[in-house]
């Protein structure tokens, strides 16, 4: 055998080796594949195994006063381990499973006993580690489950057994008070960042732990282990600056002027003066069946021509620049003022042809600020546009939660300037603001000329340590001079006295503000379509304010001027948080009171003892007891005492005749009977005459009036 041929022959048997080994690994592939591909997945898939991120608790909000706004509770997702009792103990499974399945059906009460029995049976059949029981369990209903018959850990003789209750906690955000600042308070997803949940999530979000999962057969991922290897750092609080009672009272004031009004839209913010914190900020839309819902934040978001509100910003301009006093004299003929291609009217007929500055804005002429502001600024335009300018209006606040319209005050470089838009800016239009960025140049009004950002919070905290704290940020430390912002301040309270504002004014109290309409343009219909946007900004008490605030209406069907639209929220507001903070009314030791009981204030019937209390704790001396309730008379006519005592006898019907509600059904109830109610005010009849011994349990009416 030559060389050649034994080369080849050694070349083809190693060629021949290849492709034996080549179709030994080809038929094993398939031998795998498909003979045995669902054993070896099921093995594959109980070693696979990843990280699981474990959801931390978000921080709480609090309001300014304490309370709760936002929170986040726990719930579980329940499953349970059907083979968490070894196989060879099945009859300890068999001996309890019953008892589950009715305490579960118990429990929950979506299936029946059976249902429940044949469910667990078929996952121990089946050998399921991960069965689901119930989703969206609350944490006081898994304290109770962990009670249950092989859901915990338990001994039989000698032996003992882990209990089959898996529990994977997922926490939901709640709004106490549901719908109170909702919009303020906001939300974070993906998508979008809304309020302060938005604006301060980085904070309240904390940091997410991390477990271990692995998949079983049927693609189920379950706890390596029962505990978290990484533990989730539950986020800070946020102390935010609204006040709930405020709030609350905004709220509802601006719903009922909008349902009066039957208007499209509003808001209303209360800001403190000095600080800058938003107690209260209330949006409300009507919404397609008619109701009033909180969709959109009109008040940090909405851009509009502001109209008469901002000829606050007009006169102090004139007043600080110093080409006008209050006393000032413009002429307004008969409210009417003609200028290129427009001519400028008054709402209202003037009652005479020559007024003053201070009259003027008392009664909202357009006729006068724009002849003010033509006949100063119309040579230089821009030196009226500098001056807002320099107060921050043409920038936005800068607020600590995201959605701040942009503002828009037009200059002369704007493409749209022509010979109309100095005469139209003096009365608020051709510009667009929001209305808290209104609010914040009548604020630094208010705050002697000290502007300052709107603040909505003021600390953040993690576990119960301040991690950071927030104070006013000034934006102009003086927007004018002190004797032109003192003149505005003058003007503001006539307004309240004299002009637009007088229907609003409160005998225990002053307040300064301003009037505003506006026509809203209506897309491509303009001004035609006559819609308006009625608000009213000021603060109170106008001495030593403490309390800003402003109130738009937009699009209101019954009426439309600023003082009968937007005015009664501002009033209704300011007289609720008036009569609420008592830090507005002079401290009660230095108040004269009627230490020598002559004139004592009447009460309702009730205890006597109660009531010496009150007296007490008010400094009132009582020298006649009898005579503090109106004379009342029983069914059988027989005269009530004044004052009862808050011992009853069970099954005698007590008389509880001119009580008020509180007491009555306390006297009642004492007494063993059930009570019903009509009416309201103090008790006028009852149904069962005093003194009768009946059954206790005995329902009785009692009618208020």
């Amino acid at each position: 055998m030559n060389i050649r041929k034994s080369i080849l022959i050694r070349v083809y048997l190693a060629f021949g080796l290849m492709v034996f080994g080549a179709l030994l690994v080809f038929g094993k592939l398939l031998h795998v594949q498909y003979v045995d591909g669902d054993k070896w997945q099921t093995i594959a898939d109980s070693l696979t195994i990843k990280e699981r991120v474990v959801e931390a608790a978000r921080g709480n909000i609090y309001s300014n006063d304490g309370s709760l706004l936002a929170t986040s509770v726990p719930e579980y997702t329940i499953r349970f381990d059907a083979m968490a009792i070894p196989e060879e103990n099945s009859d300890v499974f068999q001996s309890r499973v019953d008892s589950l399945a009715a305490r579960l059906s118990q429990f929950f009460g979506d299936k029946s006993a059976r249902q429940y029995l044949t469910q667990l049976k078929e996952a121990r059949a089946k050998g399921q580690r991960y069965m689901l029981l119930k989703r969206n369990v609350s944490h006081q209903d898994l304290k109770e489950l962990k009670t249950f018959p092989l859901l915990k850990t338990f001994k039989e003789g000698r032996s003992r057994f882990s209990g089959g209750l898996i529990a994977v906690q997922e926490n939901k955000r709640i709004l106490p008070f549901t719908n109170l600042a909702a919009r303020t308070i906001g939300y974070r997803n993906e998508e979008y960042r809304v309020g302060l949940e938005g604006a301060f999530g980085d904070y309240i979000e904390g940091k997410s732990g991390m477990q271990m999962m692995q998949r079983i057969a049927g693609g189920v991922w379950v706890p390596v282990s029962r505990e978290v290897e990484i533990a989730p750092v539950d986020g800070s609080d946020i102390i935010a600056t609204i006040d709930v009672n405020m709030q609350d009272m905004a709220q509802r004031a601006l719903e009922k002027q909008l349902i009066q009004s039957n208007a499209d839209n509003g808001c209303v913010i209360l800001m403190e003066v000095e600080t800058g914190e938003i107690r209260a900020i209330a949006n409300f839309t009507k919404d397609t069946d008619g109701v009033y819902r909180e969709k959109f934040n009109y008040a940090i978001a909405q851009g509009a021509d502001p109209g008469s509100t901002f000829k606050l910003a007009s006169y102090l301009a004139a007043l600080d620049d110093g080409y006008v006093d209050t006393t000032t004299v413009i002429d307004i003929g008969n409210g009417t003022y003609k200028v290129p291609s427009h001519t400028i009217r008054d709402s209202h007929a003037p009652k005479k042809s020559r007024v003053s500055v201070q009259e003027a804005f008392e009664e909202s002429s357009n006729v006068a600020v724009t002849k003010m502001i033509h006949t100063h600024y119309g040579n230089n335009p821009g030196k009226f546009i500098n001056k807002l300018h320099s107060w921050g209006l043409n920038k936005p606040l800068g607020l600590q939660i995201p959605g701040e319209g942009d503002p828009w005050v037009k200059t002369p470089e704007s493409r749209s300037w022509s010979k109309l838009s100095l005469i139209q800016m003096a009365y608020g239009y051709e510009m667009k603001l929001t209305p808290l960025q209104t609010l914040t140049l009548y604020n630094a009004v208010a705050n002697d000329g000290k502007m300052i950002a709107p603040l909505f919070v003021k600390e953040i905290r993690n576990l119960g340590n301040t991690v950071e704290r927030f104070e006013a940020r000034v934006i102009n430390k003086q927007i004018a001079s002190e004797e032109a912002i003192d003149k505005m301040q003058g003007m503001m309270r006539s307004v309240m006295t004299n002009g637009t504002g007088k229907r609003l004014r409160s005998p225990l109290y002053n307040a300064a503000g301003k009037t505003g309409t506006a026509q809203m343009a209506d897309g491509s219909r303009g001004y035609g379509a006559r819609r308006y946007q009625s608000s009213f900004a000021g603060y109170f008490p106008a001495e030593k304010p403490k309390y800003s605030m402003i109130v738009v209406i937009r699009n209101p069907r019954n009426g439309y001027y600023g003082g009968s639209v937007a005015g009664p929220v501002f009033k209704e507001l300011a007289d609720m948080v008036y009569a609420n903070d008592l830090s507005l009314h002079a401290k009660f030791e230095t108040r004269k009171v009627n230490s020598k009981g002559d004139k004592t204030p009447h009460t309702l019937v009730g205890s006597k003892e109660a009531s010496a209390k009150v007296y007490a704790w008010m400094g009132l001396q009582v020298n006649d007891w009898a005579a503090l309730t109106r004379p009342v008379k029983d069914s059988a006519q027989r005269s009530t005492n004044a004052f009862t005592e808050t011992q009853f006898t069970e099954g005698v019907v007590p008389s509880v005749l001119g009580m008020g509600l509180m007491d009555a059904i306390y006297a009642m109830e004492n007494a063993g009977f059930k009570t019903s109610v009509k009416g309201k005010g103090r008790v006028v009849s009852q149904s069962l005459l005093a003194g009768q011994k009946l059954t206790a349990g005995s329902k009785v009416l009692l009618e208020l009036n």
